[in-house]
């Protein structure tokens, strides 16, 4: 049936609206890429790096932000933020981070957040060290006396020279070096309201946002140049501790360094006590090796280690001396002692009383039980474990293979036979006559064997 002309023109008419509905979409599209690039490039792509560090400052730490430093300023990052929240740490690897922070290749600033967040102790030098030192509301800085591992202060001769380290870091930074002394001499803390007030840091911020938008124009001097901050509005890139360098800072713990010593004793203890397993060995080889790494990036002392050192060898000498129990307790004394001693004052690093006593207390048990086996094996004599086979009769297997065995109750053991003349045949009967470790010793059946008792 033909169309009406002004049908077909509607038909002809649709497709051209179609196309048209399609380019102006395409050009929303395509202005609102330009407009958002236009706007990216306007700001000129600006970026500063940001990383946290919190828990106790280690080696792993100090790496961390030494590397971070670094590539950062390779990066092209505007500045690089390190958000803090630590109650203190070595005196090593925080002077480690400091030299990092006064020497750094761009502007540094610590950020001493979230709320609720403490600069504590080690936390006070990294806040000083940093080109621009900001904090969040509700949050602290100071107490950086040092202390013992028992939390009791040091001598006079630490004390100063703590003090002369904090003061020469204000000076540098313009800073208020009152404050400095009194946080190491008296162990003075503040919030953030006081510290903005007295010059202790520069900035108070909740947010990154908001910290950024407040240092932007500020001039810091970095490496004897001055640079003007711009960073409003910069994106940030977060440049945390990588999966390594995090699982390290997770073993970098001094109560869990303390349990990986004791455990892996033990185990090599019970490995000893009852040989054959083999699972003690493994564990305790395991827990040493993590306990090494631990203690290569703690400040430990030669005392500390000494005692536990003397610990093991006295647990283990419980096994050569069963049921008297003097083994295990000097041991119990040397690692309650060596765990008191094991890191340098002064660190504010330090094993917490919850975790020592628990683990000492079971140490203790776990090798008496390790010497009662023993013990109870001795008193056995010569028929120890599986002796109570001797008397029972096997059926040989696998003698073609060269591997003759026999399987009782579940069990394959091995079967040598006890005239070095006999050979095992597969199928054969024959009676169990003695046992020498996973061996068992047979002899034909109605055979007048000697026993060891006579």
């Amino acid at each position: 049936m033909p169309q009406h002309p002004s049908t077909r023109a509607s038909v002809r008419a649709r497709p051209v609206a179609a196309r048209l509905r399609t380019a102006v979409l395409l050009a929303a599209v395509v202005s609102g890429v330009l407009a958002f690039a236009g706007g990216a490039l306007a700001q000129g792509g600006t970026t500063v790096g940001t990383t946290e560090v919190s828990g106790a400052i280690t080696p792993v730490i100090a790496d961390h932000l030494e590397e971070t430093t670094e590539a950062a300023a390779d990066l092209g990052h505007e500045a690089l933020v390190v958000t803090l929240d630590t109650p203190g740490g070595g005196l090593v690897p925080t002077r480690a981070i400091v030299q990092t922070l006064l020497d750094a290749p761009l502007p540094v600033i610590v950020h001493v957040t979230p709320q609720g967040a403490d600069a504590g102790s080690a936390g006070t030098f990294i806040t000083y060290a940093a080109h621009l030192a900001a904090m969040s509301p509700a949050t602290t800085i100071g107490a950086a006396t040092p202390v013992d591992m028992e939390g009791q202060e040091v001598g006079d001769k630490v004390v100063e020279n703590t003090v002369a380290f904090a003061e020469a870091l204000a000076e540098q930074r313009g800073r208020d070096v009152d404050f400095a002394i009194a946080a190491v001499r008296d162990g003075r803390s503040i919030t953030a309201a006081t510290a903005l007030e007295e010059g202790v840091v520069d900035v108070i911020a909740g947010s990154l946002p908001d910290l950024l938008e407040q240092v932007d124009g500020v001039e810091v001097e970095v490496r004897g140049t001055t640079v003007e901050l711009a960073t409003a509005g910069a994106s940030a890139v977060e440049m945390n501790l990588s999966g390594a360098r995090a699982l390290q800072q997770l073993l970098a713990d001094p109560n869990l360094a303390f349990i990986f010593l004791t455990f892996g004793t033990l185990g090599i203890l019970y490995e000893i006590a009852s040989p054959g397993m083999g699972f003690g060995g493994a564990v305790g080889g395991i827990s040493l090796i993590l306990a090494m790494f631990s203690l290569a990036v703690l400040p430990v002392s030669w005392a500390g280690l000494a005692l536990l050192l003397l610990a093991a060898a006295l647990f283990i000498a419980e096994l050569f001396m069963p049921g008297v129990g003097v083994g295990a307790a000097g041991g119990t004394v040397a690692l309650l002692f060596g765990g008191i001693f094991l890191f340098q004052a002064p660190t504010g690093i330090s094993l917490d009383w919850w975790i020592l006593l628990p683990t000492v207390v079971v140490a203790f048990v776990l090798c008496l039980l390790a010497g009662r086996l023993v013990a109870r094996a001795h008193k056995g004599g010569s028929r120890v474990a599986s002796d109570y086979n001797i008397g029972r009769h096997v059926v040989v297997q696998r003698a073609a293979e060269g591997r003759p065995r026999a399987q009782l109750d579940g069990t394959w053991w091995r079967l040598r036979p006890h005239d070095p003349d006999l050979t095992l045949r597969d199928g054969s009967r024959y009676v169990v006559v003695d046992r020498d470790n996973l061996d068992l010793i047979v002899a034909p059946e109605g055979a007048s064997v000697p026993t060891n008792e006579e």
